[in-house]
């Protein structure tokens, strides 16, 4: 059976290019798409964008209440929700340790941490309950070599990556029956971290023609993975970090790979 099959997927962050691509390529390979985001106008063009049958909604996902009843709405009118592809993030900068700004951590504890918190504590039941239960996060390269300039940033995204692994042993734990072993026999549902260097779309490259990026990975790379996680045991996947950079694309099945 197509894995998408009767499964319902909501992909956070939906308004960007990346969101975009996701949420395209889970529509079509038979997965009922929802896809968030905080401005209604630009979701629902970006749902137009990834296709028909993308559903967009709109929710403050810093808010829990708002996020909470989200859930409700989609328990209402879809059901218990298989996977959650997050994809709110983010990017701040400056020159050392000493200007990292209050503002821009408040800003990258809001979109990176905040919003990753309120979805997995308000969805975690439903991935859990589910077959096929799926939970994913981008990162950066940047949080396993950080720099001084980007210290916020990267400590912001090492948070986020550690609630994920905390899930992913949320998931171990209550699907094993054994919270010392952690078995993997009955492990059907899983959270992992998407590693990239960054993210490239067919929009940067138009704009920027003569550029190449180099070590970027084209979000319909990302795309394809995030489809592939569905058809992969939990047991393999639970608490990872894959990296999708475009020199270890092949760590993953049936991954295309777009020229850089």
């Amino acid at each position: 059976m197509n894995a998408g099959q009767g499964a319902n997927v909501l992909v956070t962050g939906g308004s960007g290019p990346s969101g975009v691509a996701v949420a395209g390529a889970l529509r079509r390979a038979g997965f009922a798409v929802f896809t968030v985001g905080s401005d209604e106008a630009r979701i629902e063009a970006a749902a137009a964008q990834a296709g028909p049958g993308v559903v967009p909604l709109v929710c403050d996902l810093a808010s829990l209440p708002e996020v909470r009843e989200l859930h409700r709405a989609l328990a209402r009118t879809a059901g218990r929700i298989d996977g959650v592809i997050h994809l709110v993030g983010g990017w701040r900068g400056a020159q050392g340790i000493a200007d990292q700004s209050d503002e821009d951590w408040d800003f990258l504890e809001r979109s990176a941490i905040t919003t990753l918190r309120n979805v997995t504590r308000v969805f975690y039941d439903d991935l859990a309950a589910s077959d096929t239960g799926r939970f994913a996060m981008v990162t950066s390269t940047t949080v396993s070599q950080p720099a001084a300039g980007i210290a916020n940033y990267v400590a912001a995204k090492a948070a986020a990556e550690a609630w994920t692994m905390a899930v992913a042993d949320g998931f171990a734990r209550d699907q094993s029956g054994d919270t010392k072993l952690h078995g993997t026999a009955q492990l059907h549902s899983a959270a992992v971290v998407l590693v990239v260097q960054a993210l490239v779309d067919a929009g940067m490259r138009s704009r920027q023609p003569e550029r190449k990026f180099p070590g970027y990975t084209d979000v319909e790379n990302l795309a394809a993975a995030v489809v592939g996680l569905f058809g992969q045991p939990a047991a393999e996947l639970n608490g990872k970090r894959l990296p999708l950079t475009p020199d270890a694309t092949h760590q993953l099945p049936e991954l295309p790979r777009l020229k850089a």
